[in-house]
């Protein structure tokens, strides 16, 4: 009986919270509808929250959803992500209609419920249990092997790109309690971490073991951006890591634009990778988020700060000494990880210059760029080419470099040989491929495109790659850059000596 009174109440209190909040929804919903005819209209929150009416939508009542209020002394509370999304759609910062958002928000609110239901059985209370505790736990583990499975079972989202995924991941893990064990992370700095926590356990009997134990430690819900497979070296352990994190009762919550089945898809030695995607599968919820819209590119893209053409070198430097401002711009350096070095050739008030030849067409990987974006929060970038066979390369360098940019939300200034599209125009993936018209005889030889790389993985990572260029460029991307650089400022500077940044 009590719990049919607390729904009802939950009920009511949904109701009441749409009456209050229709009016203002509705002014908003009416000033955006009124700019529809006379042109594109976007909001933009982190990555993939834009929105726009370009067709009707029908409104779906999600407040009235089950496990979105709680009653604490008397007062009713709201939480979770259903219920943020609600909120913000009362608020104006995103507009109502996206079914296919919806239906994933159901799935993170389901998941947020479960987890604060069994928060103690999944110890997420980081509080609850002391490090001595931990350290026994740990020991006994290794003198008596055993598992413990959480029974909540984690979310795997994937889709295309600009669909939304990043931030819906995001507003889910901004509703979680301060107090948990929890990490939201990019998959590339969560891979690099692993293998820095490796070779600082070499010599150990199990060192994947010890750094299994390690994570689950310090989080025990993992929330991993942009899960993507490209690396062997990445392929051969996550089997063996990720079975000895869910027996430690990790659970995991990820974002991809491949399904499981297509991880590392024709990658070597993939028969050794194949027991991950049936572990993965068995300890999480796969949920396709199916969008026809590219959010990233409803954003008002301009090219201020993306310049065409060939050997323009000149104007990208001219701008860049217009972003240092009257600082002298000098060689430096900067430490990567485990001890490495990478050398900017001039750099300036946080703002880094390069050749696409210096950053891209070298050894380079995810961990020198990250380490260039603790330092640095804008890079000038100098003759981007076409991409093509004879340079796929530099092509997945340069798709990792965007990568690590967005996730840091840095700021992009670089001249190209075409368009984010046209730099991709020859990268295809094996089914693109089988639908190009093959040679005839009233083809000549000479007419064939002899550069056309057939690479899947490239091929799928193009897109996401030519939506992310374009956002960047976009005028609400390099607000936000602003927003960030603001922020930081108003914080002490964690960097010893390090001078104020000039935005």
């Amino acid at each position: 009986m009590r719990k049919v009174l607390q729904s009802a109440r939950q009920i009511k209190s949904a109701l009441r919270y749409r009456k209050d909040n229709v009016i203002n929804s509705l002014v908003k919903r009416q000033y955006f509808s009124t700019n529809i005819s006379h042109g594109c209209i976007c909001k933009l929150s982190y990555n993939g929250g834009i929105t726009r009416h370009s067709q009707p939508y029908y409104m779906l009542s999600r407040a009235m959803f089950a496990g979105v209020a709680t009653v604490s002394n008397g007062v009713e509370t709201r939480g979770g992500p259903l219920v943020e999304y609600e909120r913000r759609i009362a608020e104006g910062d995103l507009l109502d209609g996206d079914a296919c958002q919806v239906g994933t928000l159901q799935e993170l609110q389901r998941l947020y419920d479960q987890l604060i239901e069994k928060a103690e059985v999944c110890r997420l209370d980081k509080y609850a249990s002391s490090d001595k505790a931990s350290r026994s736990r740990w020991l006994w583990s290794r003198l008596l092997p055993q598992s413990s499975y959480a029974p909540v079972k984690g979310l795997y989202l994937y889709g295309g790109v600009g669909t939304g995924k990043t931030m819906l991941m995001d507003l889910f893990f901004d509703q979680l309690p301060g107090n948990w064990r929890k990490k939201r992370i990019h998959f590339h700095d969560f891979m690099l971490n692993v293998h820095s926590r490796l070779q600082k356990h070499k010599g150990v009997p199990d060192p994947l073991e010890v750094v299994a134990g390690e994570i689950s430690d310090e989080a025990i819900l993992l929330c991993l951006d942009e899960f993507m497979v490209t690396d062997v070296a990445d392929a051969l352990i996550l089997n063996r890591l990720f079975k000895q994190l869910f027996m430690n009762g990790a659970i995991l919550v990820a974002t991809s634009n491949r399904a499981p089945d297509n991880l590392y898809e024709r990658g070597l030695q993939r028969d050794l990778f194949l027991p991950f995607i049936a572990t993965l599968k068995e300890r999480c919820v796969v949920r396709e988020i199916g969008s026809a819209v590219d959010y990233r590119k409803l954003t008002s893209a301009e090219q201020g700060f993306y310049f065409i053409g060939k050997d323009i070198s000149s104007v990208i430097k001219k701008q860049f000494q217009m972003l240092v401002g009257d600082a002298q711009p000098v060689p430096q350096e900067v430490e990567v990880v485990m001890g490495r070095k990478l050398q900017v050739p001039l750099g300036a008030n946080g703002c880094a210059l390069f050749s696409f030849e210096e950053l891209c067409d070298r050894p380079l990987g995810a961990a020198d760029y990250f380490g260039l974006f603790k330092n640095f929060h804008t890079l000038a970038l100098d003759g981007v080419p076409i991409f093509g066979l004879h340079n796929k390369t530099a092509a997945y360098r340069f798709v990792t470099l965007v990568d690590v940019m967005y996730e840091n939300r840095a700021r992009l200034l670089c001249t190209a040989e075409g368009s984010p599209v046209e730099l991709f125009e020859k990268i295809v993936t094996i089914s693109d491929a089988q639908q190009i018209a093959p040679r005839t005889s009233s083809r000549s030889r000479k007419n064939d495109d002899f550069d056309l790389c057939v690479d899947n993985e490239l091929g799928f990572a193009k897109d996401r790659t030519i939506s992310r260029l374009t956002e960047m460029n976009s005028r609400e991307y390099l607000e936000q850059h602003a927003e960030m650089l603001a922020k930081k400022l108003q914080l002490p500077s964690e960097n010893h000596g390090e001078k104020a940044i000039e935005v």
